[in-house]
């Protein structure tokens, strides 16, 4: 009996040896990246329900791994056939086939990046979410002004135009918009905190007051240190139920505005002319940022009522009509 195991076992070390010797490569490599390989990142989307086959086929087609059938060994010997994950990911050719796997099973799928400027409105949001690649404007805008799903999250409004926080997200491709603007939701309540909550209270006005009236002040800032100050214009307006008369509330209530804002705009009635209507608009015109939301909260203490463009980011302030004309004349007619 001891001598067939002794036989056994020597016949099994001479194939051992003997296929080491024939076959060295093969046992470097799972550690080693393809001989000739360049470096370059590639993104590889591997969906839902893709056999093992076919994504080392598209592997080896893009690059990534230089041997299919050693590839696949070694995926079946680690146990990584049946692991490997959806998603999309960040490779490069110069990655040995166990950087791969280690990859491609764990699950760190490629974020792309998302970024919001503050005053964005919902249709540019719509169109930077589809320039990311993370989905459709058409989607995008369908689910961000859907009264249903607005109302399950608790917005208490028809969209959420105004709760998409400026900020730079990342998502993986396979995210939905849903969970974007679920994101971007989370992120404004992290912002607008208790305390912001009471101080809105304090001041009389609900939080999508407060949050319509940031969105008027994010469109009217050239100059960030001017926020406080318009804030105030338009607090001092709303406490005397003068009109607002804030040009960006126009231009938001016309569909497909042609940049040429006319006096024919100022006269047609909508729900966002206040030039026509007392008070705020319905809501937001755009997605305020930290700074406007905090000015309207904490607005300066002044007793301006007008402000007008100098033309350079800037505006000049008036606490009076006549004060108000003779800045237009100066600033917007060139006349002294």
């Amino acid at each position: 009996m001891k001598k067939r195991t002794a036989i056994c076992c020597g016949i099994f070390v001479f194939v051992y040896v003997g296929f080491f010797l024939s076959f060295p490569d093969f046992f470097k490599y799972p550690a080693v990246p393809p001989d000739k390989g360049s470096g370059e990142k590639i993104i590889v989307n591997i969906p839902p329900g893709q056999g093992f086959a076919l994504t080392a086929r598209t592997l080896h087609e893009a690059g990534i791994v230089s041997s299919l059938s050693g590839f696949r060994w070694i995926a079946r010997i680690k146990g990584a056939d049946k692991k490997i994950r959806a998603g999309e990911y960040l490779l490069s050719s110069d990655m040995s086939p166990h950087r791969v796997l280690e990859i491609l099973t764990s699950g760190k799928v490629l974020l792309r990046k998302l970024t919001i400027p503050e005053g964005h409105n919902l249709y540019q949001i719509a169109a930077a979410v589809a320039q990311a690649g993370l989905g459709t404007r058409e989607d995008f805008f369908r689910n961000a002004t859907d009264a249903v799903f607005a109302d399950e999250k608790g917005i208490g409004y028809q969209t959420f135009e105004g709760y998409l926080f400026p900020d730079t997200y990342r998502f993986p491709k396979s995210a939905g918009v849903k969970k974007i603007i679920a994101s971007m939701l989370k992120q404004f309540r992290s912002v607008f905190t208790r305390e912001w909550i009471e101080q809105a209270e304090k001041m009389g006005f609900t939080v999508h007051q407060m949050v319509t009236l940031a969105s008027v002040v994010e469109k009217e800032t050239g100059d960030p240190a001017e926020r406080p100050i318009i804030a105030s214009v338009f607090h001092n307006r709303l406490r005397k139920k003068m009109r607002l008369q804030s040009d960006p509330t126009v231009i938001y209530g016309i569909r497909n505005f042609d940049g040429n804002l006319t006096k024919k705009h100022l006269r047609t009635h909508t729900p966002y002319n206040t030039y026509r209507i007392r008070g705020l608009p319905p809501g937001p015109i755009a997605n305020p940022g930290r700074a406007s939301l905090e000015a309207v909260l904490y607005p300066a203490d002044t007793k301006f009522f007008y402000f007008v463009s100098k033309k350079d980011k800037t505006h000049k302030f008036s606490e009076n009509l006549k004060e108000h004309n003779r800045a237009v004349r100066k600033y917007q007619l060139g006349k002294k």
